[in-house]
């Protein structure tokens, strides 16, 4: 389960774009306005027991995409405090950058199963 900030027009993308590499369906989504979190400026990786936050998940669910694997352990080689860097500063400038919406994006019939409500 990926919970990703669903009024950020670049975590919205991110999730479409991860949507159309999956072809199996791996990821299931949730925003995180759906659960009782303070920080919305980072993705969260539930990978059954265990959650993954910002660079890590970003890396654990390209590991997972058949043609961005590769990707995904090169990223690996670079120190987690350089990745959450980079990630913290795209997080803290992506309404800026690239907007938001007014409410949280609302999946389409085709993608709409792999979308899971959540309680807070």
């Amino acid at each position: 389960m990926i919970l990703f900030d669903g009024v950020c027009n670049l975590c919205n993308g991110a999730v479409q774009w991860i949507i159309r590499h999956d072809p199996q369906g791996i990821f299931h989504f949730a925003t995180l306005q759906s659960r009782d979190t303070k920080r919305l400026e980072t993705i969260i990786l539930l990978d059954g027991p265990r959650e993954h936050r910002r660079s890590t998940a970003f890396l654990h669910i390209l590991r997972r995409l058949p043609r961005f694997k590769w990707l995904a352990y090169v990223g690996a080689v670079l120190p987690e405090a350089i990745r959450d860097a980079v990630y913290d500063l795209i997080a803290a400038n992506r309404y800026r950058w690239f907007g938001k919406q007014d409410q949280c994006m609302v999946p389409t019939a085709e993608i709409s199963a792999r979308f899971t409500p959540m309680e807070a």
